[in-house]
């Protein structure tokens, strides 16, 4: 084998497994998704505890390089990378169960997620750059040419993992078999080192088969999403209901239900902030028939729907950034789309699209558990907000918080007041203790006198303006921080949910 093809050789298997780590820590995100949600501290962890892996990896790499490690060990140790990959699937069918009833904080259960299933993997891969790098200085001795080529590779082998993943493996293939397929393929890679050793090659493959056997058996490689699209998992979810009012399904984006449709009834409204939504709507103007509404979000389109079927004249514009929502909605949620005008993009440019004065009521509902896209909760957004609406118009959000001291909940009231005269907070019931609670925000330029809200359709219910009590309690409003394109601290605002138990 000549020096040249050596170290084509030596630079594609860093390229490789630089991609495989990369493709392991995009697909993780979304092997974790349903059940510890996607955040930044979610995503925070997941980067950390992977690097931390592949920095001891290069550590260990260079420690075995100088103990006489060669082109077999880089081999064995990224054969190894593999078989644990792929035993990732059968890890987590014996830790999911075990944390879900081990009720802890979403950030120590992210850490024990990522640690468990992935930091292995990560470990073994970072080896395989320094390890191959020194071997390919004994070749050729010109130093600075080899760790320049050999990083570059590494580099480039990132970036093609990152983009590969995120913008067609997982929406193709699923993450399962992104995970089974990186670990054939880490496999396969090795054995271009190993060729010579047979019955090691054979062990190794041995190995592999036999823990896909054993997560089959377990029913690990089974993809609890009905569809994985670039954002969700997707799962759709056949409801038996309390009440007698037929065929029912829920959409759950990740670990989090994104609206209830009945197949029969769709004027029927389960979910309580959805229906309190529709009553604002109602009582605040005095012909509802004919409004024009803009939905930044669509998920389950739950109340698009149930407005046009109340008042077929109502004129729905709907951004929703996911295509794959849309097409399950239409597919498993009785959503015929003529009915509404979907803009599959972002909320902020999609708003921005319509003429100022232009709809009666904008309805924010794009928050993801506790997911938050900054750009949709700052004082910027709300200009927009205010402007495209007209002078009588609504704005209406849904957000999820912890009760009594809702942080995010006063700092998006204070923000909301810079551009409207009236903010009001609702509720569906008060707890007696510190709870996890979605709270519905509506504003306005008029006045809304009353302070308890009764369903006039549907579900009886009652829902409850705290405003007032909320700003005479916790947090002084002098503390709480209005949110900006440029400050938005979303994440320390909702840090009781990020750590204890209330955000799983």
């Amino acid at each position: 084998m000549s020096s040249k093809f050596k170290l084509f050789h030596f630079s594609l298997i860093i390229f490789c497994a630089s991609a495989a780590l990369m493709i392991l820590e995009i697909v993780a995100a979304r092997l974790l998704a349903p059940y510890v949600g996607v955040s930044l501290y979610t995503w925070t962890t997941l980067i950390g505890v992977l690097l931390a892996g592949l920095s001891l990896g290069n550590w260990l790499g260079g420690i075995w390089v100088d103990k006489g490690a060669g082109i077999k060990t880089a081999g064995l140790t990224l054969a190894l990378s593999g078989i644990l990959s792929l035993a990732s699937l059968f890890f987590l069918t014996l830790i999911a169960p075990v944390l879900q009833d081990f009720r802890t904080n979403l950030i120590l259960s992210s850490i024990i997620y990522v640690s468990a299933l992935f930091l292995l993997p990560a470990v073994l891969l970072g080896i395989i750059t320094p390890l191959l790098t020194a071997l390919a200085l004994k070749i050729d001795s010109r130093t600075g040419h080899i760790l320049g080529r050999m990083h570059a590779m590494a580099t480039l082998g990132s970036i093609a993992g990152t983009f590969a993943s995120g913008y067609w493996l997982i929406q193709y293939f699923g993450t399962r078999n992104v995970i089974v397929g990186t670990a054939i393929a880490l496999l396969i890679l090795s054995a271009s080192m190993l060729w010579t050793s047979k019955k090691v090659l054979i062990s190794l493959c041995l190995s592999m088969f036999l823990i896909l056997a054993l997560t089959q058996s377990y029913d690990g490689l089974e993809n609890p999403c009905d569809r994985e699209s670039n954002y969700f998992c997707i799962r759709v979810v056949d409801e038996n209901l309390p009440i007698n009012i037929g065929e029912a399904r829920s959409m759950i984006l990740d670990h989090l239900a994104h609206g209830t449709n009945i197949r029969d009834k769709p004027e029927m409204l389960i979910a309580p902030y959805v229906q309190a939504m529709n009553e604002l709507v109602t009582q605040h103007f005095e012909n509802p028939e004919k409004l024009r509404y803009f939905f930044a979000g669509g998920g389950a389109y739950t109340l698009p729907r149930a407005i046009k079927t109340r008042t077929p004249l109502s004129e729905i514009h709907v951004a929703e950034i996911d295509p794959v929502v849309t097409d399950v909605a239409k597919e498993y949620f009785y959503i015929n789309s003529k009915d509404f005008t979907v803009l599959h993009q972002d909320a902020r440019p999609s708003l921005e699209i319509y003429p100022e004065k232009y709809f009666d009521v904008v309805i924010g509902d794009v928050f993801h558990d506790i997911a938050i896209p900054y750009h949709l909760v700052t004082k910027e957004f709300f200009t927009l907000v205010k402007s495209r609406l007209k002078p009588e118009g609504l704005y209406l959000m849904n957000v999820v918080d912890a009760f009594p001291n809702p942080k995010f909940v006063k700092s998006l009231v204070k923000t909301l007041q810079t551009q409207f005269d009236n903010v009001n907070i609702w509720l569906d019931k008060l707890p007696d203790k510190q709870q996890r609670m979605t709270f519905i925000i509506s504003a306005g330029d008029t006045h809304l006198s009353a302070n308890i809200l009764y369903a006039h359709a549907g579900i009886k219910q009652t829902w409850f303006n705290i405003y007032q009590p909320l700003f005479e309690t916790g947090s002084n409003i002098n503390e709480i921080p209005y949110l900006t394109d440029d400050f938005a601290p979303v994440d320390r605002l909702i840090s009781t949910l990020l750590l204890t138990d209330l955000g799983l």
